[in-house]
């Protein structure tokens, strides 16, 4: 009998297994993207005169963590805060991603598809990498990179997350 039909379960990674290729999957992304790793702490602003410009914070840096907020630089009508918007945590040994918190925006989740609403932790976890790994690809495709960042100039009494 053939390996194939013996082992049928270890051609195909497990929830988990698929759940860090895309935590994998978007830190790659986000470092080809922005080079995160590179900035000082602080606001960054990404404009290519369209609009719709992004702002990169980076937020906290540790020895082998990255804190980051990626958002558009306008307000939604329904919440009245910025969004999209998606806090990230890159793991720089590892090589992960993950989504520690996300607030998608009705404008984008037409651009790139909507999602489905979740049923457990699992599924919000993937929910949210699935949403920044489309987001990430669709900033790349509208041109936004390290290049086009510029830092954004702190205001007296203002903090780099605001």
């Amino acid at each position: 009998m053939s390996v194939v039909l013996e082992q049928p379960r270890t051609l195909l990674p497990g929830r988990f297994e698929w759940l860090m290729g895309l935590y994998a999957e978007n830190y790659h992304r986000l470092t080809r993207l922005f080079h995160p790793q590179q900035l000082a702490l602080g606001a960054y602003r990404s404009s290519l005169d369209d609009g719709l410009d992004l702002r990169l914070d980076v937020l906290e840096r540790h020895r082998y963590t990255l804190d980051l907020k990626l958002t558009y630089c306008f307000v939604d009508d329904e919440t009245g805060h910025h969004a999209p918007s998606a806090q990230l945590r890159m793991y720089e040994d590892a090589h992960l991603a993950e989504v520690l918190a996300c607030h998608p925006d009705r404008r984008l989740a037409r651009a790139i598809g909507l999602l489905r609403p979740s049923r457990a932790q699992f599924h919000e976890r993937v929910r949210a990498s699935s949403f920044l790994n489309r987001w990430l690809e669709y900033l790349a495709s509208q041109g936004h990179s390290a290049g086009t960042l510029e830092p954004l100039p702190l205001r007296a009494g203002a903090s780099a997350a605001a």
